[in-house]
């Protein structure tokens, strides 16, 4: 899988997009074991919020071959209104002593990053786990409709599964306690609906095969209850996971909070799982050089690495934040034109599919460009020697969504490393003997092996990094290993 990024030749109004699946290697959730816990610097500016009110307006833009309606501003969140479902602090006592009352379901790791995300207003407007006529309707659809006829997208079925102890201890209750992996109280789920979990239909509906072998497949459904249970959130309390990140993890009422006392009048999203090489920047730059000429004043780039579940080969998240710290200390990145934020969501590595979530999830943050590349959220067939899906599938899915219109998509070449030039450079089809294709396979060989990539391929500190982690990874794979005693 190449680290080219393909994107959009065109301008079209209602895409949005991003990809950088194809990027050196690939994150892990929050629990990882190896590497040691970062403070990282905070990279976006943690006055107090100025709030600027304005209007949305619409302007007529010159793109590259014609004239289109691109919306600025901060735009209008799914459902019209952003979901908070956190209780105050003046109510977290007795919903508290509510929840102790109640039926208790116990929730997984992934479970709470699903919450984390629901509560906050990453899905709006859903305001729960789905129920099965949204379950439903997002399997078959890939969105929702809501009273007022309108659409919105929603592509992955966002669940929570219990087993068949758990539904009779339920019985006929309405409102059930869910409870943390330490015990901890975390929610309430209200106004309840128990319904079958008929997995080989959610896994073959939701990756377009039921191949072994697929992560999140593996490590979230697989052994995971016969049921679903819908209902209405009350989040007791913020989600905080204590690993020296969460200054990271910005809310999207934050995120627009921080977009209007920048003034921003265009927020560009980059949704990835990888470290960011210096072909990710030349395009993010790109991004905001090309919106500069067509007449915006200030747009702000949104980098926003998925921090929820990850495969296990792919790099933890606190690695990838000190990466990506180290890229803009050197300047690779304008940290005065840029906001480094975490994205809670899980990964399911579901292609087009996926690609549709991260986009609308970043609707719901303020952002009106959303940029997509190469096999957005793709990966390799579990058991073949191919990418499971059609690398071009997941940008061209995105420009017909439902739901998905009010987004938009700049044009964009393929990033690869020029030769002749000694850095990453936009492909040029005329001397295409002179590009370096670089597969994440080969960036993992240079980064357990101590070799450097090609100069100017990433910010040295930013891979050295990289290198330090795989170190330390191979240090403790060795540790781990049973020894071998002589005769």
């Amino acid at each position: 899988m190449s680290l080219t990024l393909k994107l959009h030749f065109n301008l079209h109004h209602h895409h949005h997009n991003h990809a950088n699946k194809n990027t050196i290697i690939n994150n892990t959730n929050y629990n990882t074991c190896f590497s040691n816990k970062i403070q990282p610097k905070t990279i976006y500016n943690t006055n107090p919020l100025i709030i600027t009110t304005r209007k949305l307006d619409s302007r007529v833009m010159q793109g590259d071959c014609c004239n289109m309606i691109i919306k600025s501003s901060l735009i209008e969140p799914d459902g019209g209104s952003l979901v908070d479902l956190v209780v105050g602090e003046r109510e977290r006592g007795l919903k508290r002593v509510e929840a102790e009352s109640l039926p208790k379901v116990k929730l997984s790791k992934i479970d709470v990053e699903w919450v984390h995300v629901i509560g906050e207003g990453w899905a709006s407007p859903l305001r729960g786990f789905m129920r099965e006529d949204e379950y439903l309707q997002c399997l078959h659809f890939n969105s929702l409709r809501l009273k007022n006829g309108s659409l919105v997208n929603m592509s992955l079925p966002i669940v929570l599964a219990i087993d068949d102890e758990s539904k009779g201890r339920i019985g006929s209750c309405s409102n059930v306690g869910l409870i943390g992996p330490d015990g901890d109280l975390v929610a309430i789920l209200r106004s309840i609906e128990i319904y079958k979990h008929n997995k080989e239909e959610r896994i073959a509906r939701t990756w377009g095969t039921i191949a072994p072998g697929l992560p999140y497949v593996e490590e979230v459904i697989t052994p995971a209850g016969n049921w679903l249970i819908g209902g209405d959130l009350e989040v007791i309390q913020p989600i905080k996971y204590n690993d020296g990140l969460d200054n990271y993890r910005l809310s999207p009422k934050q995120l627009r909070e921080e977009f209007d006392r920048r003034k921003a009048d265009a927020v560009f999203a980059f949704q990835l799982r990888n470290p960011v090489h210096n072909g990710h920047a030349l395009l993010m730059n790109d991004t905001r050089k090309r919106l500069l000429e067509m007449g915006y004043k200030n747009p702000i780039l949104l980098l926003h690495p998925l921090g929820g579940f990850t495969k296990a080969d792919d790099v933890p998240l606190d690695v990838r934040m000190e990466q990506h710290s180290k890229v803009l200390e050197d300047g690779v990145l304008d940290p005065e034109t840029t906001i480094v934020a975490i994205f809670p969501s899980p990964m399911h590595y579901a292609g087009p599919t996926e690609v549709q979530w991260h986009a609308k999830a970043r609707i719901n943050a303020g952002a009106n460009f959303y940029i997509v590349g190469r096999d957005p959220a793709g990966m390799g067939h579990p058991t073949e020697k191919r990418d499971l899906y059609d690398p071009d599938h997941g940008k061209k899915v995105l420009s017909m969504a439902p739901g998905l219109e009010k987004l938009n998509i700049l044009p964009f070449r393929v990033a690869a490393y020029d030769t002749t030039e000694n850095k990453m450079a936009f492909f040029d089809p005329t001397r295409s003997k002179d590009f370096l294709f670089i597969s994440g396979t080969k960036m993992r060989a240079y980064a357990r092996s101590g070799e450097n990539p090609p100069d100017g391929f990433m910010c040295p500190s930013g891979w050295k990094v990289l290198v330090n982690y795989y170190e330390r990874l191979q240090v403790e794979e060795q540790a781990q290993q049973p020894a071998v005693l002589s005769t």
